[in-house]
């Protein structure tokens, strides 16, 4: 799944959209996507200027949005102009190590759950193969037409 799919699948626009490419893609099991992380993203003007660390609530929304692709692309008949899936949970969120600029961050969801509306999924974020967060991650699609 290239940017352009991407893109037409998340609402999110720079400099909120944190997913470049989907790399592995198994209907309602799982999904691996990557970030490639630049000097440029605007949050390292201040998060620090001394040290650049890409914040960590940042990765997590990252995350977020591998599990919207994940949930999409596995259901797109729930996928409509008008829809829209939500961040509604977050839990056992973990951070292990830094992401600075250069980094390529790999975003691994995994499916667990489907339970009234709401998709519950395991997450991990690599780089170079060495875990930096994981969390358990819920969202819900919601159609928001006039």
């Amino acid at each position: 799944m290239d940017i352009h799919k991407v893109l037409k699948l998340l609402p999110h626009r720079y400099p909120f959209l944190l997913v470049d490419r989907v790399l592995e893609f198994e209907k309602d099991t799982r999904l691996l996507a990557l970030k490639n992380v630049t000097y440029n993203e605007p949050y390292f003007n201040g998060h620090f200027p001394v040290r650049p660390v890409m914040p960590g609530v940042l990765i997590i929304e990252a995350l977020a949005q591998a599990t919207g692709l994940l949930a999409m692309e596995s259901n797109p008949e729930t996928v409509t102009e008008t829809s829209i899936y939500l961040f509604v949970g977050i839990d056992k969120a973990r951070f292990k190590r830094p992401v600075e600029p250069g980094d390529q961050l790999m975003l691994e969801v995994e499916q667990k759950a489907l339970k009234r509306g709401i998709g519950i999924f395991k997450t991990c974020a690599t780089v170079d193969g060495k875990i930096v967060a994981t969390a358990e991650i819920m969202c819900t699609v919601r159609d928001f037409a006039e």
